[in-house]
C-alpha cells in the first residue's frame, strides 16, 4: 500500500489526474481485502462520482508510435501460461526468484529505507533464454510484458530516437508493468564509438535519464547478446545482472526430457544412447535444441513414423551444423562415432553393409 500512496502523491505534485484516480482505485481494493469495507466503497463512491475518460490500470490500449514511419514502438503481452518455465543454472534460478520475491515485497523494503529500483540486466549468447526469462517474471509478478520494437523506435534522425525513448517510458509509466528493453546494445552503446556520430551520447543519455526516472513500482529488464558494446554508466543502472550462457550437461538433460515427452522414443530406454545425444548438443543454445528437436519430430510424423530413433535426432543435430548431406561418408561417420550401429544404418537407413564397413574401419 506504500507504493500506492507514493504514487498518489507523485500523480497530486504533478497535476496527473488519471495516475491519482488509477492508484485510489488500486488502493481500495487492498482496503477491502484488509476487511475495511466500508472506506473501500466511500473511495470507490468518490471514483464513481468522477466524470471524464480515465486511463484505469489495465488500459494500455493506444501504443506509442514514431511520427516518421508510423510504426507502432511496443507490443504488448499478459502471461498466464503456467508451462513458461526456463531451465536455469541453479545459481540463476535463485537469483531469478530472489529478484521477484524482492519486488512482490517492495513495500516492506521501502519501509525499512531501502530504495532499490527493480531493474535487470541479462547478457549472454542468443538463444539462451533471454526473453523467455522476462516472460517468466511477467507471469509470476503478473505485470503486463511490454515489449520495445526497435524497428518502430529507432528512426533515421537519432534526435527523433530521444524522443521515441521518452515516448516508450512515458507510456509505460501508465501503470504498474515490465519494460522489456531487448537487443539493447543497439541503443545503449558506447558513448566514445568513433564510428558513430555525436548525436548518439544525446539518445544513450535520453536512455540513462529515462531508466533512473522509471516508475519503482515497475520492473525494467534489458537483454543483450553484445553486452561488450554497451556503454559503461549503463551497467550502473542495474541493479541486478544475469549472465545467461550456453545449457551444461544437466540442463541439456532436463530440456530433453521435457521436450521429448509426447512422442515415443529410444532413447529413454538406453542410457548410452541419451548420453551420446546430450554429448553431441553441448555447445549448442536452448533455441539451437529446441529447433533440432521440433524438426525431428516434425520429420517423422510427415513420415507417419511417430517414433523418434537416436539417428533420427544426430541427423538433425548433423543438419544443423552441415546443413545438408553432401559428403555420405562424414555423416556416416558422424553416426558411428555418436552410438549408430552398424545394422541400423544397413537396415534402417538403407546403406550397404560394405559401405559402413568401410567408414567403420575409417
Amino acid at each position: 500500500m506504500y507504493t500506492e500512496l507514493i504514487k498518489i502523491i507523485e500523480g497530486g505534485l504533478k497535476g496527473d489526474k488519471e495516475k491519482v484516480l488509477n492508484y485510489a482505485k488500486n488502493i481500495s481494493d487492498l482496503i477491502e481485502k484488509k476487511g475495511d469495507v466500508k472506506v473501500a466503497q466511500k473511495i470507490r463512491l468518490l471514483l464513481d462520482n468522477k466524470k471524464g475518460s480515465l486511463i484505469t490500470l489495465d488500459s494500455l490500449s493506444t501504443k506509442p508510435v514514431d511520427s516518421e514511419s508510423r510504426l507502432e514502438m511496443v507490443d504488448i503481452q499478459y502471461y498466464t501460461n503456467t508451462n513458461i518455465s526456463p531451465i536455469l543454472s541453479e545459481q540463476t534460478h535463485k537469483s531469478i526468484e530472489l529478484f521477484i520475491k524482492s519486488y512482490v515485497k517492495r513495500d516492506s523494503i521501502l519501509k525499512a529505507g531501502i530504495n532499490i529500483k527493480s531493474s535487470l540486466l541479462l547478457y549472454g549468447p542468443p538463444g539462451c533464454g533471454k526473453s523467455t526469462l522476462a516472460k517468466y517474471v511477467s507471469l509470476k509478478t503478473g505485470l503486463p510484458l511490454i515489449t520495445v520494437r526497435l524497428d518502430g523506435m529507432i528512426s533515421s534522425l537519432l534526435g527523433s530516437t530521444a524522443k521515441n525513448i521518452r515516448k516508450i517510458f512515458d507510456y509505460a509509466s501508465k501503470r504498474e508493468c515490465i519494460l522489456f528493453l531487448d537487443e539493447f546494445d543497439v541503443i545503449a552503446k558506447l558513448r566514445d564509438d568513433k564510428n558513430d556520430l555525436g548525436e548518439l551520447k544525446r539518445v544513450v543519455n535520453s536512455l540513462l535519464q529515462n531508466i533512473d526516472d522509471f516508475s519503482e513500482n515497475s520492473i525494467i529488464i534489458a537483454a543483450t547478446n553484445h553486452h561488450q558494446l554497451l556503454d559503461s554508466a549503463v551497467w550502473r543502472r542495474f541493479s541486478n545482472i544475469l549472465l545467461l550462457d550456453k545449457p551444461q550437461k544437466n540442463e541439456i538433460e532436463l530440456f530433453l526430457n521435457r521436450h521429448l515427452t509426447n512422442i515415443d522414443n529410444d532413447i529413454y530406454n538406453s542410457k548410452s544412447k541419451f548420453e551420446q545425444i546430450v554429448s553431441s548438443l553441448e555447445n549448442k543454445s536452448y533455441s539451437d535444441i529446441e529447433t533440432i528437436i521440433n524438426n525431428t519430430i516434425k520429420k517423422v510424423i510427415i513420415n507417419e513414423k511417430y517414433f523418434v530413433n537416436n539417428y533420427d535426432l544426430l541427423t538433425e543435430i548433423f543438419l544443423h551444423e552441415y546443413h545438408s548431406i553432401n559428403d555420405e561418408d562424414i555423416y556416416l561417420k558422424f553416426l558411428l562415432a555418436n552410438g549408430v550401429t552398424q545394422r541400423e544404418l544397413n537396415e534402417e537407413l538403407g546403406y550397404s553393409l560394405r559401405k559402413v564397413r568401410e567408414i567403420s574401419k575409417l
